[in-house]
């Protein structure tokens, strides 16, 4: 499926723990987000972009893994207005795996936190997500 052309907002934080090396925390983060934008400030680093491209690696897991219900139920459940989020596991990321999360906890150094700001969600959804007909999926 092509990838949309929507306006989009893309934020990827994940805690820098007094343990971690930044450097780690932010190399595990763009294994998740393509982004050139990243910022360490207050012990955690922040990644931006507002291009959905970013969130290929994301989307070829999900599609790759049949993981869909489980991000679409993610993003419902979490989705706001025009925002929506999900947590992916930190130390599955740092080793270039992309593994959802259904809570925080979840991530034993805590997790990424992906947050998809839109007005067309469903787009984004549709297509980061697809949902998968029983008979042919």
């Amino acid at each position: 499926m092509r990838i949309p052309k929507v306006a989009c907002k893309i934020e990827v934080y994940a805690a820098v723990n007094p343990s971690e090396d930044p450097a780690k925390v932010r190399l595990a983060v763009s294994k998740v987000i393509q982004s050139n934008d990243f910022q360490y400030k207050e012990g955690s680093i922040k990644a931006t972009s507002n291009e959905l491209e970013s969130l290929l690696k994301i989307q070829e897991t999900i599609k790759k893994h049949r993981a869909n219900r489980i991000y679409r139920r993610q993003m419902r459940y979490n989705t706001k207005g025009d925002t929506t989020w999900f947590y992916l596991n930190k130390q599955a990321a740092f080793v270039d795996v992309v593994a959802i999360c259904d809570e925080s906890e979840e991530s034993a150094m805590g997790p990424i936190k992906v947050i998809i700001h839109s007005k067309d969600l469903d787009k984004i959804s549709d297509w980061l997500a697809p949902e998968i007909n029983e008979m042919t999926g």
